[in-house]
């Protein structure tokens, strides 16, 4: 068998428009899993939320979650990889949020503080509202003890997103942030950026599990739908772009498969591993 892990993006990927995983995706994995291929869950999301999705799929498979600053079995207390943010680099973002009037997000596995229930911290309230309850968010708003926040969480704090309707605001945050030292910016819409610590990347995670399985890069499917996939589908033997991918990821994989509404996922793995 040629290929031995598959490692899917979630939202725009795996999950449909409705935020569902479709039967016939399920089944492919299923049987992916079967054959003995590693299924891997990557996404920018944190630990919790994602455990809820992978729960969907009925195997075991190990999530890199916060754009590969966490990784962990599913269904086990073994980290394999967390890479924080520290104190000082959460104080530098927050003082360029606030000079762009943009809402602070930061993230651990499991927690999200805020200074608004807005964006990414009400999204996640409103899931907590049907997650179960070893994967609901516990959110906090913060209103000035900043610095209090970021001393206690210091070892915990894998990730910070920045949000806002204003899609040039967002394209001036970024900008400034790049200009900073020790850091990775990516974003997942055209309305965010993500930040975490230098060297950290969904391809940086798929190198992790490459070597935690022993397997080389040539044996390992990554797919995806955007810029923050991208570091991955350039790390596979064989990348996959997503049909509601932009043309500028389309271009740098190796293939093009459907869109994550009519089964882009399921049609890679049919293709390239069930019927090879």
């Amino acid at each position: 068998m040629k290929y031995k892990m598959l490692c899917t993006d979630m939202d725009g990927t795996l999950l449909n428009s409705n935020k569902d995983i479709s039967d016939r995706t399920k089944e492919a994995i299923k049987k992916a899993h079967e054959k003995g291929v590693h299924i891997v869950v990557s996404t920018g999301r944190m630990f919790n939320s994602a455990n809820y999705y992978a729960d969907m799929l009925h195997i075991k498979a190990p999530i890199i979650s916060a754009n590969g600053a966490f990784i962990r079995e599913k269904d086990k207390n073994d980290v394999i990889y967390k890479n924080v943010l520290g104190k000082d680099k959460c104080n530098s973002l927050l003082k360029v949020l606030q000079k762009h009037k943009v809402h602070a997000h930061f993230h651990t596995p499991n927690a999200m503080f805020s200074d608004k229930m807005v964006f990414s911290a009400k999204i996640y309230s409103d899931m907590n509202s049907y997650l179960p309850e070893d994967n609901k968010i516990d959110i906090h708003i913060v209103e000035k003890d900043w610095e209090q926040i970021f001393e206690k969480y210091e070892d915990s704090i894998v990730k910070c997103i920045a949000i806002d309707e204003d899609v040039e605001k967002i394209k001036n945050v970024k900008s400034e942030i790049m200009k900073m030292s020790g850091i990775e910016v990516v974003s997942s819409y055209e309305n965010n950026c993500e930040i975490m610590t230098e060297g950290v990347s969904k391809g940086r995670g798929v190198e992790i599990l490459a070597g935690y399985y022993g397997l080389n890069p040539e044996e390992i499917i990554c797919i995806g739908d955007n810029e923050n996939d991208l570091s991955m589908i350039k790390v596979a033997g064989l990348g996959i772009a997503m049909g509601n991918a932009p043309e500028d990821i389309k271009k740098q994989a190796d293939y093009v498969t459907d869109n994550n509404d009519s089964d882009g996922v399921a049609k890679a793995i049919e293709k390239f591993i069930l019927n090879s």
